[in-house]
């Protein structure tokens, strides 16, 4: 027993003293690379069980050619693994870091790269994330590039759709001023209209504004949808019965939605405005409203417009979208086609109301549909937990 604790004791003293140098070695070899730092984890080891042997035999007293004889061999042994392992190891981890380190650069340059298979578990992961983060990358910029490219349309748009008036109120004004307007009255009931136009548009750009930036406040409550669709119809309805259109109403008796009354009846008015803009002279838009649960209902503008093509129908509803001639030029009554704006407040009003809308051609016509919230859905939960 003495024996024996006395070589536990060396293996123990001589494997401290190897580690504290080992750790000495990693800590001043920070910066080096791994297969530097590797060789010392693996030399440390190496020399941990050499001297624990050398000293252990020492103490059993063995001849000393005996204690050479083990020296060497377990010295070339330790030193052919060393090489070994700085040629195997260290190649491989070189080759496997520059691999990751030139996709890396690849990746800041735009570039979409593929998982590289290094052979080690912790690098192939970390490759396999650069490359699924690449693919996302390419994606953020290929939607940044493409809404960069709307909002120089939409202002292209919205530049051109504001010069137009004001060149026309500016030709008025100087006509009316020289004294040349064959119609006094008529100029001025023109300039009057185009400054309600101007109006309207600022006050749409205002309204977008502060739905996408999240400042719009909404002040929801129990409304009589009838009421929200009679105010909108009334503020429609000239030019509805100067082109001989009819708006008809189905369902929308005895509903009631939680909303903001005003911001809805906004809602509902730029879907009419959108759809008698589009609709045949003579012809009726319907206004239906149909339940779809106990919390929910679907209001419903059908037209019998040209529509838009199947690939567009995602896009009505985007900023300034106008991709389809058949809804952006002017009604024979002269309906302006306005700033591309319309659609885009009503989604805005409806998703901050909790609601969707979508578009879809139907057997009936052209139909924008809004899913609304008819309860107060967060004290509708509150009672079901």
């Amino acid at each position: 027993m003495p024996q024996l604790a006395l070589i536990v004791g060396t293996t123990l003293a001589a494997t401290a003293l190897v580690t504290c140098a080992t750790l000495l070695a990693l800590r001043l070899s920070r910066r080096r690379s791994v297969g530097l730092r590797s060789a010392v984890i693996l030399g440390g080891a190496l020399l941990s069980v050499i001297l624990s042997t050398l000293a252990v035999a020492a103490e059993m007293y063995l001849a000393g050619h005996d204690v050479v004889v083990l020296s060497w061999v377990i010295g070339i042994s330790a030193a052919l693994s060393m090489a070994a392992t700085w040629i195997i190891t260290g190649r491989s981890a070189r080759v496997s870091a520059a691999a990751l380190i030139d996709d890396t650069r690849r990746i800041g340059a735009g570039d979409v790269v593929e998982p590289v298979a290094t052979g080690w578990r912790e690098l192939d992961e970390v490759s396999a994330e650069l490359a699924e983060t690449s693919s996302r990358l390419a994606e953020a910029r290929a939607q940044i590039a493409e809404l960069d490219a709307a909002r120089r349309q939409f202002f292209a748009w919205i530049s051109h759709d504001l010069r137009t008036p004001l060149a026309g109120m500016r030709a008025m004004a100087e006509a009316l001023e020289e004294g040349t307007a064959p119609d006094t009255a008529a100029y001025v009931k023109v300039i009057r209209a185009k400054v309600d136009t101007l109006n309207q548009m600022v006050g749409d750009l205002f309204e977008l504004s502060r739905l996408q930036t999240g400042t719009l406040e909404l002040h929801p409550e129990p409304v009589v949808l009838l009421d929200l669709v009679s105010d909108a119809v009334a503020d429609v309805q000239p030019s509805a019965v100067a082109r001989g259109i009819t708006v008809a109403q189905d369902g929308v008796g005895g509903r009631v939605l939680w909303a903001d009354p005003k911001e809805l009846t906004r809602a509902i008015g730029n879907l009419l405005a959108n759809s008698l803009r589009h609709s045949p002279d003579h012809s009726t838009v319907l206004i239906r409203a149909d339940a779809l649960d106990d919390d929910q209902l679907i209001l419903s503008v059908i037209d019998q417009g040209p529509g838009v093509s199947a690939e567009n129908l995602g896009r009505m509803f985007d900023v300034g979208w106008r991709a389809d001639a058949a809804r952006t030029h002017d009604t024979e009554g002269g309906t302006p086609a306005g700033a591309g704006l319309g659609l885009a407040i009503v989604r805005g009003i409806v998703e901050a109301h909790g609601g969707t809308v979508q578009a879809q051609r139907t057997d009936a016509g052209f139909q924008l549909d809004l899913l609304l919230p008819t309860t107060n859905r967060a004290e509708t939960r509150g009672a079901m937990t």
